[in-house]
């Protein structure tokens, strides 16, 4: 039996700024939606087109918060993560389902308002030091190459 995969790479803007939340236990959970665009031809027009595709990407834990705190509506990123498949009851009694991407790393790709900047990128479990501490050209006196 061959083995399985469950890999998704994306790079898009977020349609909307984080909505980050905690479950009872104190877990920060962010959700993000971000738009990926896919050049197609249109068939009447033979014009080429864009069409964007939305996903819905959970981020958990720290890089949830990291996520929360820096990005905003329109920012690009990089998503590395997996699909889930989520069932639940709606307050109606119907069954409904989607399929999400679980985030196993964020990258911050541009500027704050694309005003320049270099990427930042944000692995799982990262803390706000760490983010405060990334580019830190102080740091950089200590690399010896």
């Amino acid at each position: 039996m061959a083995a399985s995969i469950n890999r998704v790479v994306l790079v898009g803007n977020l349609t909307r700024d984080p909505e980050l939340r905690h479950t009872p236990s104190g877990m920060a959970v962010c959700s993000l939606r971000i738009a990926v665009n896919t050049r197609r031809k249109d068939a009447a027009t033979g014009e080429w087109g864009e069409k964007p595709n939305y996903f819905d990407i959970t981020v958990w834990g720290n890089q949830g918060e990291n996520c929360a705190q820096y990005l905003a509506k329109g920012r690009p990123v990089a998503v590395d993560g997996r699909l889930e498949w989520r069932e639940w009851e709606a307050q109606d009694g119907s069954k409904r389902q989607a399929v999400e991407i679980v985030a196993d790393s964020v990258q911050f790709l541009g500027g704050r308002g694309e005003a320049g900047g270099e990427n930042q990128y944000v692995p799982a479990g990262a803390t706000a030091q760490a983010d405060a501490d990334f580019g830190s050209s102080a740091a950089d006196d200590d690399i010896p190459f």
